[in-house]
């Protein structure tokens, strides 16, 4: 028989979900976007005068960002958000596009970026605006993750950029203004930039990640560069058009800027309200005409959901089992002749595309797609395997353990129908990857026994995420958490001992 942690206990290392059984009706706020935040803070330290981000998150990723702007020199403020926990107002002074110094070549200046890739490329770029030497480093995941297509590009625009281990990934040193000219003298660069004409142009493939055109994109105005951007959905891509809409309205005289809410956080509590099986087609189709997900726990709902278009996981709102009421959401409810082609076709065969339909909510959908009535195909993952974690190995191992048929083709994962009785609990390995421990949370809400290992690698985005499930409806799940340690199980309270830090 378990007992129960004192409330001033943190996360512990393994812990249990229990699955919901009773009907719950909530609406859940979620912290702000880390992809905005991150791109908003960069933008902010560009511009002239001081801008105030509200609705910020505050999370590992993006408090990395704001420690390496402080340590660059920027004068940047955070206070509580009244409205969310995991959210602040963030203040920047703006220096009109002027990068602080960096150090030297035998002590340069050092800012750690963890695994926040967002961080580490966006930096990147930005400090080849400044005036020195700059080292970026991060964990040894960090260190694996690709960066040569923005080193390459960068070196097109006449910036010099090291890797220290040779491989063009971190750790990094950026020689920016008179550091990169060590060569050249000071008449020498004088008579270089007279003849100078028009701005600098490179061409950046976003094959690895789109996050790499991005960089480009928020230094390029300040830095006079015309970025070509090549690769898979190059001119759709939904990460770039993000940075593209953001510079496009971003207050770059100083003044105020509100983030919305993350889609990608909120897809877990989408998911968990589409936790229904239906007892037959008809039962299916109808469920999927409401457009809103129903399920055995009551109507869930997640608050001030975006509208914006920027995030490509807004579209997990209309997700639904097989694909059909994600389909219903997008094209509305008018079904002409087109539509109906292209429903029968989704009918035949379920198939998502983190490149055209989702983005990191994929993996959400793909722990959720033992649910669903057909054979689903997830495809165009190979982005996936070059995140926090290699994610689409990972996603094959940790559902399998659970009992679910899932078959990995180069980058594509095809997910099998499975019926609750068949699936059991496992412990799951996280691999530190926050979206990892969250989507196989969610599956816990169905399958008994799910352990979740290293729970508190979700402060990278989303450090209250168990604290919104155990909360009390209806601004929480209810669902019972219990810690296991040293093979004893403790239930969780909620509060303190739920917060990932």
């Amino acid at each position: 028989m378990g007992h129960q942690l004192p409330s001033d206990m943190a996360l512990p290392d393994l812990i249990e979900i229990v699955p919901l059984t009773r009907p719950v009706r909530a609406e859940i706020t979620v912290p702000g976007s880390k992809s905005i935040t991150n791109r908003a803070l960069i933008l902010a330290a560009l511009a002239d005068g001081e801008v105030k981000l509200k609705g910020a998150l505050w999370s590992e990723d993006t408090q990395i960002m704001v420690k390496c702007l402080q340590d660059l020199g920027y004068l940047v403020n955070v206070v509580p958000d009244k409205e969310e926990p995991c959210n602040r107002t963030i203040t920047v002074a703006g220096q009109g596009g002027v990068v602080p110094p960096g150090g030297t070549e035998t002590e340069p200046m050092e800012l750690f970026v963890g695994n926040a890739g967002t961080a580490a490329r966006f930096l990147t770029a930005f400090l080849c605006l400044g005036n020195g030497v700059y080292r970026l480093h991060g964990v040894p995941r960090m260190h694996e993750r690709p960066q040569a297509a923005l080193f390459e590009a960068l070196r097109e625009l006449g910036n010099r950029i090291e890797s220290e281990d040779g491989n063009d990934k971190l750790p990094v040193r950026i020689f920016a203004g008179s550091a990169g000219r060590a060569a050249e003298t000071q008449t020498e660069f004088e008579q270089r930039k007279a003849t100078e004409t028009g701005p600098k142009k490179c061409r950046v493939s976003i094959a690895e990640s789109s996050q790499f055109a991005s960089a480009l994109l928020l230094s390029a105005s300040v830095a006079g560069w015309q970025i070509e951007i090549e690769g898979e959905n190059a001119d759709e891509s939904p990460y770039v058009v993000m940075t593209t809409k953001l510079i496009e309205v971003f207050p770059k005289k100083g003044g105020e800027f509100q983030i919305e809410p993350d889609a990608s956080s909120g897809s877990y509590f989408w998911a968990a309200s589409m936790l229904k099986r239906p007892t037959d087609m008809v039962d299916h189709f109808e469920h999927s005409k409401t457009w809103m997900p129903t399920s055995p726990f009551g109507p869930i709902s997640v608050a001030r959901w975006p509208k914006s278009g920027w995030q490509i996981d807004e579209a997990f709102r209309w997700y639904d089992s097989g694909q059909i009421g994600f389909y219903m959401g997008k094209v509305g409810a008018q079904m002409n002749a087109d539509s109906n082609k292209k429903f029968n076709e989704l009918m035949e065969k379920a198939e998502v595309s983190r490149v055209k339909d989702l983005g990191d909510s994929i993996m959400t959908a793909i722990v959720v797609a033992p649910f669903d009535l057909k054979v689903t195909k997830f495809t165009d993952l190979g982005r996936l395997r070059l995140q926090e974690c290699e994610r689409v190995i990972a996603l094959r191992t940790e559902l399998t353990k659970c009992g679910v048929k899932v078959v990995e083709e180069e980058d594509v994962l095809t997910v099998y129908p499975a019926k609750v009785a068949d699936l059991h609990g496992a412990e799951i390995e996280t691999y530190n990857d926050h979206r990892m421990a969250m989507c196989f949370t969610i599956l816990g809400l169905k399958v008994p026994g799910i352990k979740i290992k290293n729970p508190a690698c979700v402060k990278k985005t989303f450090p209250n995420f168990f604290q919104k499930l155990a909360a009390q409806p209806p601004y929480g799940l209810g669902v019972e958490i219990w810690g296991i340690e040293k093979g004893q199980r403790t239930k969780l309270l909620g509060g303190d001992e739920l917060f990932a830090e």
